[in-house]
């Protein structure tokens, strides 16, 4: 074919990626020497090694080092004895570093990304233009928040060895994710990466050398789960990064339960991409491109429902299909492939599987006319059509070239069936309006909101998902966060709750018997199984009964908090306003709640007055605040701006401590309220009557009905039903250890955000048991990507 025919046919010939480099950087490795650690390459010392092999081949790459529990403690031993003198190191030493590490990956750069298209099996365009010089600029840009760091996060340092593990689908890109940040925060770190992509995780522990890393202060030992294991579950590690399946996610959640150890976990998505009718459609075709295709499907946040309004799906589904056809399926050293292999055998024949399960289904699966490569895990780009919302490729993570559709009438009904789902990592929304992508961008439980646009990533902007798509974020201020810590003013170890014994002598007076009952939806209502508890005065006299409430109870707490709309749909002034009328009201009643407390809890007149003023105190503080902890906007290095928005969690469950019964109870329920959430509160099991006195402050404060909800009864008992309740998305404990340990071990039904204070109490009276750090904790950060321009 001559050059005219190729014009008019516009066929691509081949152009290959030169790997002389990288297989002379393979040949000249020792890889059975591939556990980096104290600055020194090590082989496991159980002798073991595991083979990485090449996607598009299937042949053998390396064998690799397979750590075992023993290389862990000696890594994590490694990462010990660098912290202290990595963590006094000035902002400025440590942003030197990060800045060295960027510019030696600059300058080895080509071959990261051949080494990343020959491990991983993506096409170099992506491993060369995307992967690599993202990694570069986290880097670069986490060198400035090192030098920034004591005026930018005041009060807050390093959280020590952090231990991070890694997933094989952006071996490097996750590898910059994780790492940068730490460094920066003044951590050491001990990381893994995925069996199946060791290689540049290898290349990258060479630059540390080159770069000056102190050495113990990064290391890098491959494995296999045994390894990963050994990281969570060492008592040396202080904070956990995962990224990867959400089933590991539920693992890691639970193994870490009761340590104390920090946590973020990056995990699975099925993300939906929302075209209106109104959209451009040429361009949404090319954005599903990337949404999808992109590194073979295999990407966390890929837009793998498309929700296509009813007047263009024809026309949209037929576009979609010539694109299809054209797009070009092989070897991922060629600059015009689109689709590279997929990881593993395992891999591609586990999306066989979905794809045909989601045939059985009802969905009609389509594929272009193209030959597949002779060797290699390939599969061709896939359409599923007619899916309903319950088919498995529209609720399950395929991690593959799948594509699954479904269509909408109207805007509420796209919501709805964006939402449709476990998982809430990111979504994309194409319209040409854009009041309709902003009015539908905050409706959609997911972390990362992209307008008229997929798969935008940078280091100045957090990533991270809602549900079972995980906690924490990567990435920007929000991603600093992750790997530092503020000395909270900790109070004395919280002892398990002791059932007591019915008081021995009755109350004093002449008043009428009264049992104070939950308060739930707005009322006041006996609990279900009409059970009662007994409550003493200091001095052992009966005080009063309240309701002992259940499962049931929590369960009619939990659908109140859920269908109560007004709330978090308030302006934040008006949140505000709420919250002053509540103190306001609250120092009607300064007597009579100062009184109570010295009756429970034999508190001196003096002390009882002083928690209530400073209970008054702390909601006047987030009354005020709840208009002015706000979002930012990031500006990212392209032609968009990311909106950092603040969103209400949701539905908040809330363990209260005996402590301070009054100022404990205000200072969670309080900051959580002022940023949205609704309530669901159990207070102190000892001092129970001192939250019954709030429900008729509660009352005339014109709170809406189901915002606050109040169910006494057994801390530990009630603490579990809250941890295993699906509807509840975060849950704040202040109980014993052992309280503690179960509701984090239980949340990992839907992974949700749980802050216990690890059988320890706090100072509530400080000042550091309010403000941004407990604001911080009722937010999600919502990153909502708009671009400009023509």
């Amino acid at each position: 074919m001559n050059i005219l025919d190729r014009y008019h046919a516009m066929d691509y010939g081949p152009a290959p990626e030169a790997r002389n480099e990288a297989d002379a950087w393979l040949a000249a490795r020792d890889f059975g020497k591939a556990l980096f650690i104290g600055g020194d390459w090590k082989a496991a010392s159980g002798g073991k090694t595991f083979e990485t092999s090449e996607p598009s081949s299937g042949k053998l790459l390396a064998k690799v080092s397979d750590a075992n529990a023993a290389d862990i403690d000696a890594a994590v031993l490694a990462a010990t004895k660098a912290l202290p003198k990595w963590a006094a190191s000035t902002g400025y030493q440590r942003a030197k570093v990060l800045y060295a590490i960027g510019r030696a990956m600059q300058r080895h750069q080509r071959l990261f990304a051949v080494l990343e298209s020959i491990d991983n099996g993506k096409p170099i365009r992506e491993s060369r233009d995307i992967d690599v010089p993202l990694a570069i600029r986290h880097f670069i840009h986490h060198a400035g928040w090192a030098q920034a760091l004591d005026r930018d996060f005041p009060g807050q340092k390093g959280v020590g060895v952090v231990g991070q593990i890694i997933p094989w689908n952006f071996p490097l890109l996750m590898l910059a994710w994780k790492i940068a940040p730490a460094l920066a925060a003044g951590c050491t770190v001990v990381l893994k990466p995925a069996e199946f992509t060791p290689l540049t995780a290898i290349l990258f522990a060479e630059i540390c050398e080159r770069a000056g890393v102190p050495k113990g202060v990064v290391n890098i030992v491959q494995g296999g789960p045994e390894a990963g294991a050994a990281i969570v579950n060492h008592p040396g590690i202080q904070k956990i990064a995962f990224t990867g399946s959400s089933e590991v996610g539920k693992i890691i959640r639970k193994a870490t339960a009761g340590s104390g150890k920090k946590l973020s976990l990056e995990l699975g998505g099925k993300s939906a991409f929302i075209v209106f009718e109104d959209a451009d459609l040429d361009s949404a075709v090319e954005g599903l491109v990337d949404g999808i295709w992109f590194n073979q499907g295999q990407v966390c946040c890929a837009g793998s429902r498309l929700l296509v309004q009813e007047g263009i799906a024809d026309a949209l589904i037929a576009k979609v299909k010539t694109r299809m056809s054209r797009l070009r399926v092989g070897s991922p050293l060629d600059k015009n492939t689109d689709i590279g292999p997929l990881v593993d055998l395992t891999q591609l024949d586990r999306v066989k599987g979905l794809v045909a399960e989601g045939a059985r289904q009802g969905a009609i699966c389509w594929q272009p006319d193209a030959a597949l490569p002779p060797s290699g895990y390939y599969h061709l780009p896939t359409l599923a059509t007619g899916v309903s919302p319950a088919n498995i490729l529209a609720q399950e993570e395929v991690f593959g070239p799948v594509l699954a559709t479904m269509t909408f009438r109207n805007t509420e009904e796209a919501i709805e069936l964006a939402n449709n789902t476990r998982y809430g990592l990111a979504a994309s929304v194409w319209s040409e309006n854009v009041n309709l992508a902003l009015h539908v961008a905050p409706q959609l439980k997911a972390g990362v909101v992209w307008v008229n646009g997929t798969n935008m990533f940078d280091a100045a902007c957090g990533f991270g998902g809602y549900r079972e798509s995980g906690f924490g974020r990567e990435g920007g201020r929000e991603g600093m966060f992750e790997y530092l810590a503020a000395k909270l003013p900790l109070g004395p170890v919280i002892k398990p709750a002791i059932s007591s014994a019915q008081p021995a002598e009755q109350s004093d007076g002449d008043a009428i018997d009264r049992t104070a009952k939950l308060f739930i939806g707005g009322k006041q209502i006996r609990p279900d199984g009409n059970y009662s508890l007994a409550v003493a005065t200091a001095k052992g006299k009966l005080a009063g009964e309240v309701g002992l409430g259940s499962r049931k109870d929590i369960r009619d707490a939990v659908s109140a908090a859920r269908a109560c709309k007004a709330w978090p749909e308030a302006t934040a002034y008006n949140r505000s306003q709420v919250l002053y009328y509540l103190a306001e009201n609250l120092s009607g009643r300064a007597g009579e709640f100062a009184a109570r407390l010295t009756e429970l809890t034999g508190a001196t007149a003096k002390a009882a007055r002083d928690e209530v003023g400073q209970s008054i105190e702390r909601l006047f503080l987030y009354a005020g605040l709840a208009d002015k902890f706000e979002g930012r906007v990031h500006q990212p290095p392209a032609r968009t701006v990311t909106l950092a928005l603040h969103e209400p969690v949701g539905v908040v469950g809330i363990v209260a401590p005996d402590a301070s019964p009054l100022l404990g109870l205000i200072s969670l329920i309080a900051p959580a309220l002022a940023m949205g959430n609704t309530v669901v509160a159990v207070p102190s099991e000892r001092y129970p009557l001192v939250a019954t006195d709030l429900y008729q402050v509660i009352e005339y404060s014109d709170v809406p009905a189901g915002a606050i909800n109040i169910v006494t009864g057994s801390t530990a008992e009630l603490a579990g039903v809250l941890a295993r309740h699906d509807d509840v998305d975060g849950l704040w404990v202040f109980a014993d250890a052992d309280t503690c340990a179960k509701a984090e071990a239980e949340s990992i039904g839907n992974l949700k955000r749980v802050w216990s204070g690890n059988g320890r109490g706090l100072d509530w009276a400080s000042d550091e048991a309010a403000g941004d750090a407990f604001l911080r904790r009722a937010v999600e950060v919502k990153n909502v990507w708009a671009p400009y321009g023509d």
